[in-house]
């Protein structure tokens, strides 16, 4: 398992529109992906459970990602989330 911490630095938080990028880039990869906010585990898969987070600007959340292809999955999304889901 592969884990990493990441800022949102987005001005919007983890909206609809970021959510559906970052939904898209997971399903990309065959690894389980989870986003953890507040000790709240969800699949980072799932448009609706990535919304119900709530997550805002400048939250930290732990991206968790276990399988084939999990360190390549991390780094991608970490990509995605640095260049604010390419939104700005």
């Amino acid at each position: 398992m592969e884990k990493k911490e990441v800022t949102i630095m987005n001005r919007h938080g983890l909206h609809t529109r970021p959510a559906t990028a970052l939904v898209k880039n997971a399903t990309g990869f065959k690894s389980e992906i989870n986003l953890v906010y507040k000790g709240i585990r969800v699949n980072a898969k799932s448009i609706l459970g990535l919304l119900v987070l709530a997550i805002e600007p400048g939250a930290k959340v732990t991206i968790e990602a276990n399988g084939q292809d999990e360190k390549e999955a991390i780094e991608n999304i970490v990509v995605l989330v640095e260049n604010k889901f390419d939104m700005e």
